[in-house]
């Protein structure tokens, strides 16, 4: 879920990156300072689960084997069983902070924030902050596996597989301009909840993000968007799923009852898939096993 990944490359070396609206998400930066200075409050918090977010990594170094490879089944339970048990505390966040307070308003559009925990060749640990009314747009995650879970907040989403071309029939062509994708997720999603997974082709690979109420995402890509590797994000457009002359009458064979489709159009990075990028001041991550 690596948004404006043009915008945010040039802040993988830790530090700020520009476009950073301090008025907006200096809460965050400044919390995150406060955990880090304060050492008997880091650690009081950090005792039910110290090791959380390292078992998390290692998790992720034995899991993620580079680009075209997929988690088995049981790498996948592995790894939702982590996340699923993971609190903000793990990663230095309090439901207390003034950020995630129903109350807190943000002035003009709402601008999501993201910081990253860890970045390798194989994988990425990263953060999104949403503030209410904040969107992440419909996007998609090509050739990845990608684990969320929501620490903080309520959110709707929305998720999208393509749909095979031989679903797709009546002997005419499809619009150039648009796809069609079946409706894999729909609805609204509130902390403390299960991780989510989606696969390169299934599980949802095209989705979107509303917040509800200002939320906390942890993100767990392998492997991590790379337009260099053929791994750039692409935005759409989504309208219902309809037959008419403007789409050349196409129809679909569905496989189930209450299947949902949607057509799917390509777009340029919309102006809110822009994103502020802040340093990561939480726990950090120990590369080395010991081995």
């Amino acid at each position: 879920m690596r948004i404006g990944a043009r915008l945010m490359d040039q802040g993988m070396n830790g530090t700020s990156v520009g476009h950073v609206n301090h008025s907006k998400v200096g809460y965050i930066n400044g919390i995150v300072k406060k955990k880090r200075c304060n050492r008997r409050i880091r650690r009081h918090r950090a005792l039910p689960f110290p090791m959380a977010l390292q078992d998390l990594f290692h998790a992720c170094q034995d899991v993620f084997k580079g680009p075209g490879t997929v988690p088995t089944p049981e790498d996948v339970q592995r790894l939702c069983h982590i996340l699923d048990h993971m609190r903000p505390e793990d990663v230095g966040l309090s439901q207390d902070l003034q950020f995630f307070k129903p109350k807190s308003k943000t002035k003009g559009t709402p601008r999501v924030t993201s910081t990253t925990i860890y970045q390798c060749d194989n994988f990425e640990l990263c953060m999104f902050f949403l503030p209410s009314a904040g969107v992440i747009p419909l996007h998609n995650h090509p050739g990845m596996t990608v684990f969320s879970k929501l620490l903080l907040g309520s959110m709707h989403i929305k998720s999208y597989d393509w749909v095979e071309p031989q679903q797709v029939s009546n002997g005419s062509t499809m619009s150039s301009k648009l796809r069609l994708g079946q409706v894999k997720a729909d609805g609204v999603f509130t902390a403390p909840c299960n991780s989510s997974v989606l696969y390169p082709t299934t599980g949802g690979n095209i989705h979107a993000f509303t917040a509800i109420t200002p939320c906390a995402i942890l993100d767990v890509i392998g492997p991590p968007y790379s337009q260099e590797d053929g791994r750039d994000c692409l935005y759409y457009k989504d309208t219902p799923y309809t037959t008419n002359a403007a789409l050349n009458g196409d129809t679909i064979q569905p496989k189930e009852d209450g299947e949902r489709y949607g057509w799917l159009e390509e777009i340029d990075m919309p102006a809110n898939a822009q994103m502020d990028q802040i340093e990561y001041l939480g726990p950090q991550v120990i590369e080395n096993r010991g081995r």
